[in-house]
């Protein structure tokens, strides 16, 4: 039986890394990250195991390097598209050097629309495909922790990422390309300085992954892989989202904008 190949980003550690090694035993892969060095151990690794491997080291806070990878998604042989790469970023807004705002933007939330375009042309053609976007739970997080959080750049990227996905999921429906966003939380990997290995309540990347291909398997556009009830919470989620969309829109200003006139 053929392998189909699987392109994953953010492959040289971490999450990327793990989704290598399980893909490893019935997909071919082309890894990409920055760190050619650990790209090239990782494929030796996997090609003793059987797998075919290439290794494409780009950088994806950069519009090089998210072309190096886009003309290889043009190809049209990728069944897979699994877009993990990302950098933390973490810092009040006013204490984020100007010249960084591009570059992570870039890296954590353009390139991943950039990829899919990419790719889906010749998943649509072939018939088949699957799309993973590793997000973050804290995609969820905007209004809801006290102090205020120092992500402010990483949140808006991350709840882009998980809006365009669940889009693109009902842009997507009745083709065959299926289409997921990963919301984990805090991961035990050498990510953001390894901060994720030092608290008791990290989760393993194993574990991540793991989660991520069950929940293709079982369908789910979202997957937070901590979350026991997911149903019952997205469903809460989508009805507060749906009274929001048909409350608001409305051809009259609400009481409270009238009232204040006064």
């Amino acid at each position: 039986m053929s392998r189909p190949l699987t392109l994953i980003t953010g492959a040289s550690s971490g999450i990327g890394a793990t989704y290598a090694r399980l893909l490893a035993a019935d997909h071919n892969l082309v890894l990409v990250a920055r760190r050619a060095d650990r790209l090239s151990a990782l494929a030796r690794d996997l090609r003793a195991g059987g797998a075919g491997i290439e290794v494409l080291p780009a950088d994806l806070a950069t519009h090089d390097g998210i072309t190096a990878v886009t003309d290889r998604l043009a190809a049209g042989d990728v069944r897979m598209l699994i877009s993990n790469a990302g950098a933390s970023g973490y810092a009040p807004l006013t204490e984020v050097d100007p010249a960084d705002i591009d570059p992570l933007l870039t890296l954590n939330a353009v390139a991943p629309i950039r990829l899919v375009r990419a790719a889906l042309p010749g998943m649509l053609a072939a018939g088949e495909g699957t799309i993973v976007t590793v997000a973050s739970l804290l995609a969820f997080s905007a209004g809801s922790m006290e102090p205020p959080p120092r992500r402010t750049l990483y949140v808006a990227a991350k709840a882009a990422a998980l809006g365009f996905t669940r889009t693109l999921a009902c842009e997507l429906a009745g083709t065959p390309v299926r289409v997921q966003v990963v919301c984990p939380g805090v991961v035990a990997t050498e990510w953001n300085s390894g901060a994720g290995r030092a608290v008791p309540w990290a989760m393993s990347p194993e574990d991540v992954v793991s989660a991520s291909l069950a929940g293709l398997r079982l369908g789910e556009t979202i997957c937070v892989p901590g979350l026991e009830d997911q149903a019952a919470a997205l469903d809460a989620l989508l009805a507060a989202e749906i009274a929001l969309l048909t409350g608001g829109n409305q051809p009259t200003l609400a009481a409270r904008y009238t009232s204040s006139r006064a």
